[in-house]
């Protein structure tokens, strides 16, 4: 095995990740079940094989393929009037026409206070920082329509013509029409629907049975094993450099540096499909593995996008420790935040009691809250400073590495519920159809 300081002198230089993820971008397209998703598979399993993972596997499951097909939006009352739309995956088709609500930020409470009961109903992307955590897209979807919308209209927060995307519930079509319009047309919209506006919104979109798949293989040896992966599917709108093409990028280049480090147990290397429309992926693997046997799971969504690490524990006090003194050894600064959310690809293997780390990157400061250029036209390879997938691979792999040889309580299912509840995220997992059913 290569001295740990050589082997990082030599990662400084090492282009692999930048070079997948190249790869990746230039293909035309990688929505989940979509023939670009395969080919991107592909990549991510030649990457993995190059950089010394082993017994890799193509392993296919079976999922909903959303087909985008068109869109479109128009105020009718008091002008006519159409604009630039999208539709969310898993929108339902159909034609709804109705009076336009704005609902501001819609969180559950302005749509309570809010008369949607037949209406289209207008939210923004982001939330506001009072309200503490982030209120997911599908969260703010399924409030609108148990209160009764006809449709949903998700408006950016960031500027520069931008309609965004995202999924409205995970692997199944949902209840109604929705999509997503640019901040500019979001304040169009808001200033029609205090007029009393109406508007028609129209979809033509597909869900029927498709397929998709997992690449993993392994590193090292040991009836115990740290499951550490990336999803590589993106939405087809964009080259989906920052989400996650970044992230599966890390992932390879860890396993390039796992491969010459020494490792106390097992690791499987692991790039997923259909994150974007369901954790569908993540959720085939943890099925398909003995968790009893997975000490943890590092879920790379996020990290390498900006400069500094940012670690997500999802209740793992110990992992947090873990990864903290890594980063504190080797000098690199680490945000972390605990409370845990269900909405990455550590969440198939957390609800079932494997502790998690996502490893994410905390935006610059004064960055707006939420997604950023992720989920737009403008999620692009220049938006990436590779110098960021390399350092990131190196934290990782060290990281991982601490995970081998240390001792991990499991996630007890009782507190877990109990976190998520205290951080106001049950209501909203209830609205977005991913409370778990054993949880019942």
């Amino acid at each position: 095995m290569a001295d740990i300081d050589t082997l990082l002198g030599r990662a400084w230089h090492d282009d692999a990740a930048w070079d997948l993820l190249t790869r990746l971008t230039e293909l035309d397209e990688r929505m989940g079940g979509h023939p670009g998703e395969r080919r991107a598979a592909e990549y991510v399993a030649e990457s993995f094989e190059d950089g010394g993972v082993e017994e890799i596997e193509i392993e296919e499951f079976e999922m909903n393929r959303w087909d985008r097909g068109r869109a479109e939006l128009a105020v009718t009352e008091p002008v006519e009037r159409s604009f630039e739309t999208l539709a969310l995956p898993y929108s339902a088709a159909g034609e709804v026409s109705g009076e336009l609500v704005d609902v501001g930020y819609g969180t559950p409470d302005e749509i309570e206070e809010s008369d949607v009961a037949g209406k289209i109903v207008v939210a923004s992307t982001t939330t506001p920082p009072e309200k503490g955590r982030f209120v997911h897209r599908m969260e703010k979807f399924g409030h609108a329509i148990a209160a009764g919308a006809e449709a949903f209209v998700f408006a950016n927060h960031v500027p520069g013509q931008l309609p965004p995307t995202g999924a409205l519930r995970f692997d199944a079509e949902a209840a109604a029409p929705g999509v997503g319009v640019s901040k500019e047309t979001g304040a169009w919209l808001s200033d029609y629907a205090e007029r009393g506006a109406r508007a028609k919104l129209s979809v033509a979109a597909d869900t029927e049975p498709g397929t998709s798949q997992n690449v993993h293989g392994t590193l090292g040896e040991g009836e115990e094993e740290i499951v550490l992966l990336g999803h590589y599917d993106a939405h087809d709108i964009a080259e989906g450099a920052l989400d996650n093409g970044c992230g599966i990028s890390v992932v390879a280049g860890t396993a390039r540096l796992l491969s010459e480090m020494d490792l106390d147990c097992r690791v499987r290397v692991a790039g997923v499909g259909c994150e974007e429309v369901g954790l569908i992926g993540a959720g085939a693997l943890a099925d398909s593995l003995d968790l009893e046997s997975v000490r943890a799971v590092v879920n790379v969504d996020g990290a390498g996008r900006f400069r500094n690490l940012q670690a997500y524990l999802h209740g793992s006090e110990r992992v947090g420790e873990l990864a903290g003194s890594v980063c504190r050894e080797w000098g690199q600064p680490v945000s972390f935040s605990r409370d845990p959310h269900p909405y990455s690809d550590h969440w198939p293997f957390l609800q079932r009691g494997v502790p998690a780390l996502q490893l994410h990157s905390e935006a610059p400061s004064g960055a707006e809250r939420g997604r950023g250029w992720g989920h737009t036209h403008a999620d692009t390879r220049d938006k990436v400073d590779r110098r960021n997938l390399r350092e990131h691979a190196m934290l990782t792999a060290l990281v991982v590495r601490e995970l081998t040889r240390s001792e991990l309580p499991r996630i007890d299912e009782g507190e877990l519920r109990e976190r998520l509840q205290e951080s106001d995220a049950e209501v909203g997992m209830r609205a977005a159809e991913v409370w778990p059913d054993h949880w019942e």
